[in-house]
């Protein structure tokens, strides 16, 4: 629900992200001195994989499913327990943000499996849980500074990708409330808003490794926000309008090709050659190394020298050599050299080196997934003044990132700011400050109501043919709110008007579709998706078609609707994400 954040002692955002997670917040009153003056939690670890500002998506839980840690003491409570050999008590899962990305199945009841791959609890429950750790890591830290804040006085903002599924940010919102933040003090922000939002307060001589003459100021600029993160791409593109607001000028497009696609490439790279029974048996048997594993490859991706002609990472030999023996009968070097990489690839000791190209080439499908969204958004003549494009996100930190998209778009320039990784976080503060940044925005999806209407032979499918008290209709009619591609005003109302198809009917359910199509034509076809179903009751019952009133109130990042019936003025409201 969009709320005024002025009511509020305190704005507080949390990034919940796939690899790394946190949260940012300021004071109202140090908004009204200074937007940036944002603070965020300094996470502190004995590993050397510490951002500062953010700590890993990774929770563990004991046996009776309750909290142990979250983040880095996580991981290092989770390894210890693996060196005491107790881990089998305890459950552990990391990265599990993308298990709710382009999953059409997404219910409360969805189950996650662990880092062994052996158990599994409800996705509600991990994720509820993490999130109730962060709201309070943060009420707890303003304690020890002396600065009381009660959570009914904080406005939360909780970020999720603009590409996502309505379902996937209703199960965002559910988990988050579920984690104790007050429905009413929680406002839901698009990852790149928020990120775009938070470059129009930086200077120009601020941004690092920028091409030089960006005015974020200058209204009328269209600019492109490319979101890199851990799991996903989200790409949009605003303008700048007049009192510091911002347009959307084409719809939110992505995929999974942030980051961790590249982890999962080179894990499939191990199993090509050591064979998948080794790779599943060193996560289920041997879960401290491959945790050290995908550790240490975070690392070397992040740290990479492309100066150097070969990469060289650390990798388990001792658990791979054991079970290199089991499977093949043979060792791990034998198999490294053997393989179709022979020539790539050379163990030492224990690590293995890599020649730079064929390391780079890691990350190639994932550079190319996003070059090529991006050219297909560029292929709308309507973005022609488009003239800078904004690299945002913790991928975007990656040099052969840059470099493609610099090679690709030469007559572009590109913007990567200081605070890539953190422009969200801070981002989604500002917006909580003010959530009406965003004045429009373009439709992802066509979304309707089920409907039904007068039988015409010519025109309708007679699979949907139906009677209603003696007469001939067609059922299953997408009863168009807004279509795909249309540019909605922040907080515009559609009205409709739907009536009673039976006597007597005691209640009415308005059934809400979304359509991948511009123009659905019934509910029930391949592209369309169910999506709530608020229900009006009526007191008494009548005779005669009963008519209620639907106001549709869209463009904002959760959207609602309310109904009236006309006989008695009763009303219901419901929120639902249409974005």
């Amino acid at each position: 629900m969009m709320t005024d954040s002025r009511n509020y002692l305190m704005v507080a955002a949390i990034d919940f992200g796939t690899t790394y997670s946190g949260y940012s917040f300021s004071l109202r009153d140090e908004f009204l001195k200074n937007p940036l003056q944002i603070h965020t939690a300094t996470w502190k670890t004995t590993c050397r994989l510490s951002t500062g500002e953010k700590t890993p998506t990774c929770l563990l839980l004991n046996k009776k499913r309750e909290f142990v840690a979250f983040g880095y003491d996580a991981e290092d409570r989770w390894t210890d327990l693996i060196l005491d050999k107790e881990q089998d008590d305890y459950y552990y899962f990391q990265r599990f943000k993308m298990n709710l990305h382009n999953n059409k199945n997404i219910t409360s009841s969805m189950m996650l499996e662990d880092i062994t791959g052996t158990k599994h609890l409800p996705a509600f429950d991990v994720f509820k849980l993490s999130i109730r750790f962060l709201v309070e890591h943060l009420l707890k830290m303003l304690d020890t500074r002396g600065k009381i804040v009660h959570n009914d006085e904080v406005q939360w903002v909780l970020t999720v990708p603009a590409i996502w599924t309505d379902k996937a940010k209703k199960f965002m919102r559910s988990c988050a409330e579920a984690a104790g933040i007050p429905a009413n003090n929680l406002i839901v922000a698009l990852e790149p808003e928020a990120a775009s939002i938070f470059c129009q307060f930086l200077q120009t001589e601020k941004k690092d490794c920028s091409e030089p003459g960006f005015t974020v100021t200058a209204e009328g600029t269209e600019y492109m926000v490319v979101d890199l993160g851990g799991g996903t791409a989200d790409i949009t593109v605003h303008q700048k309008a007049a009192n510091c607001h911002l347009k959307e000028k084409h719809r939110a497009m992505g995929n999974d090709c942030g980051g961790t696609s590249i982890d999962k490439r080179f894990l499939k790279l191990l199993e090509k050659i050591v064979g998948d029974t080794v790779m599943k048996s060193l996560k289920e048997e041997s879960p401290l190394a491959y945790l050290d594993l995908v550790r240490e490859f975070e690392t070397v991706k992040r740290t990479v020298d492309n100066e150097k002609p070969k990469v060289t990472m650390s990798i388990p030999v001792v658990a791979l050599e054991k079970l290199c023996q089991k499977v093949h009968k043979t060792d791990l070097e034998s198999l490294i050299n053997t393989s179709s990489y022979s020539k790539e690839i050379q163990l030492t000791y224990d690590k293995i080196r890599m020649n730079l190209d064929f390391f780079n080439k890691l990350f190639m499908p994932s550079i190319n997934d996003v070059i090529s969204l991006i050219k297909e958004i560029f292929r709308n003549k309507t973005l022609k003044d488009v003239t800078h494009m904004l690299l945002v996100g913790g991928f975007s930190d990656c040099k052969l990132m840059q470099k493609a998209v610099r090679q690709e778009f030469p007559e572009k320039r590109i913007i990567i700011p200081g605070e890539a990784s953190l422009s969200v976080m801070k981002g989604a503060v500002l917006f909580g400050h003010r959530p009406h940044y965003i004045t429009s925005r373009i439709m992802r999806r066509s979304y309707g109501v089920k409907t039904n209407l007068p039988w015409n032979e010519k025109k309708y499918d007679r699979k949907h043919y139906v009677v209603m008290e003696k007469e001939e209709r067609c059922d299953n009619i997408f009863s168009l709110i807004v279509g795909k591609d249309d540019s909605v005003e922040a907080g515009m109302i559609v009205k409709k008007s739907f009536f009673t198809p039976y006597k007597h009917q005691d209640k009415m359910d308005i059934m809400v579709y979304v359509s991948e199509e511009t123009i659905p034509e019934y509910v029930d076809d391949d592209r369309c998706t169910w999506l709530c179903t608020p229900t009006i009751e009526f007191e008494d019952t009548c005779e005669e078609r009963r008519w209620v009133d639907v106001e549709f109130i869209l463009g904002n990042t959760e959207n609602g609707l309310k109904a009236v019936d006309r006989n008695s003025g009763k009303a219901i409201s419901a929120d639902f994400n249409l974005i």
